[in-house]
């Protein structure tokens, strides 16, 4: 495995990037210098240790993390200068899928998504009807509609966040550690999902430290170590 740090120049062709940032948890320093830049319909893994920063990186890409020191843009917002009013705007260019699913446990899977829907001001029943079904179809779930998640496996429930977080057709998915919970067949099917979506022209970054799985579905590699980044290869044995 070869790692190169790397620095890019700010780019209007670029849908996520950051120049010479810091990304902090609180008080602590967790990404320090770093530049990056995702270009439109790019697929990205974000690998590295536990406790590295991919999470951070993902979070700051999402305005959960405030960035401080730097810049950064994500689908034409500029993160330094986001108003809290105009996290919903960013948000709605991005679909998040997390390791732990985060489903409402009271709803079953076609409310579980309406509900985003309304948040987001969505109004028409049908038209929130339409839309939870086409995503559903999208993932193979629509045969679970009324199923509660606690009656789904794992891997039926991270489709359903899949779903999820398609449901405003997002430019950018990032996902973090989508597969962690799941089986290796279970996972290798959710990334058959996430590889098509950025066929269809999303841009997918995944955090992720599932070796096979990077072998098996290759794609640009950034390595998050030592509070740096780095562009990687991985050379197969």
């Amino acid at each position: 495995m070869q790692t190169y740090q790397f620095v890019f120049p700010m780019s209007e062709e670029n849908i996520i990037e950051l120049k010479n940032a810091d990304i902090f948890q609180r008080e602590h320093m967790v990404l320090s210098d770093i530049s990056l830049e995702i270009k439109t319909g790019e697929f990205v893994y974000l690998i590295g240790k536990v406790g590295s920063g991919k999470s951070s990186l993902l979070k700051t890409m999402n305005a959960e993390l405030q960035l401080e020191k730097g810049e950064g843009k994500v689908a034409g917002f500029k993160l330094t200068e986001l108003k809290t009013r105009e996290i919903p705007f960013l948000r709605r260019k991005l679909g998040v899928v997390f390791q732990d699913f985060r489903l409402l446990s009271d709803r079953n899977v076609f409310d579980n998504l309406a509900f985003v829907l309304k948040a987001t001001d969505w109004k028409d029943e049908l038209e929130i009807t339409d839309r939870v079904n086409a995503v559903l179809e999208m993932v193979a779930m629509t045969h679970k509609t009324k199923s509660m998640p606690h009656q789904l496996s794992g891997g039926e429930q991270q489709r359903v966040a899949i779903a999820r977080a398609l449901l405003n057709n997002p430019e950018i998915i990032l996902a973090d550690e989508p597969t962690g919970n799941l089986d290796p067949q279970t996972s290798i099917e959710l990334m058959q999902i996430l590889k098509s979506l950025n066929e269809q022209g999303k841009t997918v970054v995944v955090a992720t430290h599932d070796y096979p799985l990077i072998r098996r579905f290759p794609a640009r590699i950034i390595t998050v170590d030592d509070q740096k980044i780095y562009e990687t290869v991985i050379t197969r044995k």
